[in-house]
């Protein structure tokens, strides 16, 4: 899947988590693991918690908070406001809908998706179509997270990877600077047996569901498909594109496991040090990692304006998206 002639433009970042952090160590006292045994496997040192009280629509508004403090821009024009995730505050009403509410967006649509871990990416794909379309000219798109809420701690197998977050970005008209340069996705349904959490249906593939309202993840599995799928979606990415492999800046995958991004990159030829992920101090927040990464990546001065950036989500569906991109944000 190609993009077409991209007018679109991401004008300013937001990032937002919580204040509780919950360490390796903590864990430690609540299930059998320990601090050696989480970072060698999955590269997690901590992750934040959302409070009892803090729901993923109190996230998305802190980040597009931040997103406005840091770049000064203007939201009340804003025509459609999309959110990736996979934990709404409710069933309905959306949590686009409660965050146009608090933020007083008066002109503008609300839509939650759930591409699970990679929804981010997913919205982006949206917000750039539908803008480059001409339907709309300036959009919020929000990964965001509390899968605290629906993590079982007593499971030390899904307890140590998850965390709460969100990340924000404008996206707005702009014909003569686009940052959309080519994209890609594809899903494997019949893989959702693997990575899932209960809803209506008390069945998965005919099973008998345990553990109701909680993610349940064969990771295993999850790591199969991801390291052996990935690297083809790149590829096919890359073949969508005017560019090559070796022109790309940055690489930011899901942030779901170091040693899968380390797969991932062996796998494609795409060097580690010029990856950027969250996961170290943020855990993995499904729709929040790629933003979070983002933030991060300019925090440290390694994302500069100009640079080609690879966007990649995957995840439960199973689903997989990647986006090529010119970025045009400084720190």
């Amino acid at each position: 899947m190609q993009s077409t002639l991209s007018k679109a433009r991401i004008t300013a970042l937001g990032t937002y988590v919580p204040e509780r952090v919950l360490t390796n160590f903590d864990l430690e006292k609540m299930v059998d693991t320990n601090d050696e045994w989480i970072f060698s496997r999955t590269g997690i040192r901590e992750r934040r918690i959302a409070g009892p009280e803090e729901f993923t629509t109190d996230l998305c508004v802190a980040a597009v908070e931040n997103l406005i403090k840091r770049y000064g821009k203007p939201i009340q024009d804003v025509d459609l406001v999309l959110v990736a995730t996979t934990t709404s505050d409710y069933a309905f009403p959306s949590t686009a809908s409660q965050i146009q509410a608090r933020l007083g967006l008066e002109n503008a649509g609300a839509l939650d998706l759930n591409a699970t871990c990679a929804g981010f990416v997913y919205g982006l794909h949206m917000a750039n179509g539908l803008i480059t379309s001409g339907l709309h000219k300036k959009i919020l798109v929000i990964g965001a997270e509390t899968l605290s809420k629906v993590t079982d701690y007593s499971d030390r197998a899904t307890c140590i990877l998850f965390g709460d977050g969100a990340g924000a970005v404008l996206v707005e008209y702009d014909e003569e600077n686009p940052s959309f340069l080519s994209s890609y996705m594809t899903s494997k349904g019949e893989g959702g047996v693997h990575l899932y959490r209960t809803g209506l249906s008390k069945q998965m593939n005919k099973q008998e569901l345990q553990n109701p309202g909680f993610m349940v993840q064969n990771g295993r599995e999850v790591y199969k498909w991801a390291v052996t799928t990935v690297p083809l979606g790149m590829k096919r990415l890359m073949e969508n594109s005017d560019f090559t492999l070796e022109e790309v800046d940055w690489f930011v995958p899901h942030s779901a496991n170091l040693r899968m991004i380390e797969s991932i990159c062996e796998k494609s030829g795409f060097p580690l040090e010029k990856t950027l992920w969250s996961l170290e101090h943020f855990g993995n927040t499904s729709s929040a990692t790629i933003p979070l990464a983002l933030e991060k990546g300019l925090r440290e001065g390694k994302l500069k304006s100009g640079d080609k950036v690879m966007l990649y989500g995957f995840g439960g569906g199973l689903v997989q998206a990647g986006l090529l991109m010119n970025w045009t944000l400084a720190g």
